[in-house]
C-alpha cells in the first residue's frame, strides 16, 4: 500500500506544480453525475481492502478502490449492513461501484428515509490533499467527536476538495423481519398518508410511489412488522418480488427508469403537495424526494422546488449547460471555496465537477 500511496503522492505534486487538473475515478459508475468530466484520469482502484471490521463496535474501515459489494458482503456474513443503502449504479459504468466513489457522491438509497443519509454514517475519512499530503479526521469509533465535521464534508463532495483513501461507516445490524405492502393511491393521497404515518410509531423504512401505486416497505422485530402489516393494510408483495422491487429503485432498474427524458432529483419538505410539472414522477423518502423525468425548462423546475422550500439537481441527462446543480448565492459559493482553496490550492481535483467556476 505504501507504494500505491507514493505513486498518489507523487501524481498529485506534479499535476499541483503543472497546475494539470485530475479527474479522480474509482469504477467510474457515477460518471454521469455532476457537470462535465475534465482532467486526466487518476485511478484510486490500486487502495483497496476492509482494513478494519469489528461487528461489535458496528464499525467498518475500507480504502477507497475496495468494491462497495465487497464490503456490503463482508457485513452481510456478519448480519450487518449500510443502512443508508448506496446506490452502486454498476450498469452506468465501466467498472464496479468502490467505497471511495460511494462516499465521494454522497447518494443515498431507499433506506435514507428511516436510518439517515450516507454523511450521517461517516465516522472517520483519510484523504490526500492536493498537496499530495496524507490527512486523517475523524475516528473507528461511535464516541469519537472529533474532526466529524471534516469527515461529513468529503460525503458528496465529488472528489473536489481530495482523494478519500479511506473511510470508516458506521453499520446497523439486518432487521429481523421484512415486510412489502401495495396501496392504490393518487399522488395527493399517497403523500398525506405517508406523512400521516411518518408521524406514527411504525416501522416503515423504505416508500415509493409512482402511476397511482404506493409500495410500503416494513423492517424490525416480527411483532412490529405483522402489527403494522394490518394497520396499513394494502396487498403484501412476496419477499423475492419485493426484494426485486427495492433493488430495481436503489439502482434505477425499475421500469419508471426506463425512460429518455432528463431525470430531475427534488428534494422538498416530505409535506409538499403534488408539484403538478410536466413529465413522470416517482416519490421517495415519505413524500421528501421526487424523481422527475421531465423536458421542462430548467427554470420551471427549479422554481417550483424553490417554492416548495427545497432544490432541484439535474440528476442525469439533459443539458448540463443549465447547471447540475442548484446555483449557489454568492454568499454560499463563497462558503464552498474556502475549503477548496485549503484542501486543494491549486484547483487539480476534479474541476467543475460540481459547479463550473469551482
Amino acid at each position: 500500500m505504501d507504494a500505491e500511496l507514493k505513486r498518489l503522492s507523487e501524481k498529485v505534486r506534479e499535476a499541483a506544480r503543472s497546475k494539470t487538473g485530475l479527474r479522480l475515478r474509482g469504477g467510474g459508475t457515477k460518471d454521469f453525475y455532476g457537470q462535465a468530466l475534465e482532467g486526466e484520469v487518476l485511478d484510486t482502484r490500486g487502495l483497496s481492502g476492509i482494513v478494519a471490521y469489528e461487528p461489535s463496535e458496528l464499525v467498518v474501515t475500507a480504502r477507497c478502490g475496495t468494491g462497495l459489494a465487497e464490503v456490503e458482503a463482508a457485513m452481510r456474513e456478519r448480519g450487518q449492513m449500510l443502512a443508508f443503502e448506496p446506490p452502486h449504479f454498476a450498469r452506468f459504468g465501466s467498472g464496479s461501484s468502490t467505497l471511495g466513489g460511494a462516499v465521494a457522491a454522497g447518494l443515498s438509497g431507499p433506506g435514507r428515509q428511516a436510518a439517515g443519509a450516507l454523511r450521517d454514517f461517516v465516522l472517520g475519512v483519510k484523504i490526500m490533499d492536493g498537496r499530495g499530503e496524507v490527512l486523517t479526521f475523524g475516528g473507528q469509533v461511535m464516541k469519537n467527536v472529533a474532526g466529524y465535521d471534516v469527515s461529513r464534508l468529503m460525503a458528496g463532495s465529488l472528489g473536489t476538495l481530495g482523494i478519500i483513501l479511506e473511510a470508516s461507516l458506521k453499520a446497523l445490524p439486518l432487521p429481523v423481519a421484512e415486510a412489502t405492502l401495495r396501496l392504490e393511491l393518487p399522488e395527493d393521497r399517497a403523500i398525506e398518508q405517508l406523512n400521516r404515518w411518518g408521524g406514527r410509531p411504525l416501522p416503515i423504512t423504505a416508500s415509493a410511489w409512482t402511476g397511482h401505486d404506493l409500495a410500503i416497505r416494513l423492517s424490525g422485530a416480527a411483532a412490529a412488522v405483522k402489527e403494522a402489516c394490518g394497520k396499513i393494510g394494502g396487498e403484501r408483495v412476496e419477499v423475492g418480488q419485493a426484494r426485486r422491487f427495492w433493488d430495481g429503485v436503489r439502482e434505477h432498474a425499475d421500469p419508471f427508469f426506463r425512460n429518455d427524458a432528463p431525470l430531475w432529483r427534488l428534494s422538498v419538505p416530505s409535506t409538499t403537495p403534488p408539484l403538478r410539472l410536466q413529465g413522470e414522477q416517482m416519490i421517495e423518502w415519505g413524500g421528501a424526494l421526487r424523481w422527475l423525468y421531465s423536458h421542462a425548462d430548467a427554470r420551471t423546475v427549479r422554481e417550483a422546488a424553490k417554492r416548495a422550500g427545497g432544490h432541484a439537481t439535474l440528476f442525469r441527462g439533459g443539458d448540463k449547460a443549465v447547471g447540475v446543480f442548484q446555483p449557489l448565492a454568492p454568499a454560499l459559493m463563497r462558503i464552498h471555496r474556502e475549503p477548496k482553496r485549503e484542501f486543494d490550492p491549486q484547483g487539480i481535483f476534479n474541476r467543475g465537477r460540481m459547479y463550473p467556476d469551482l
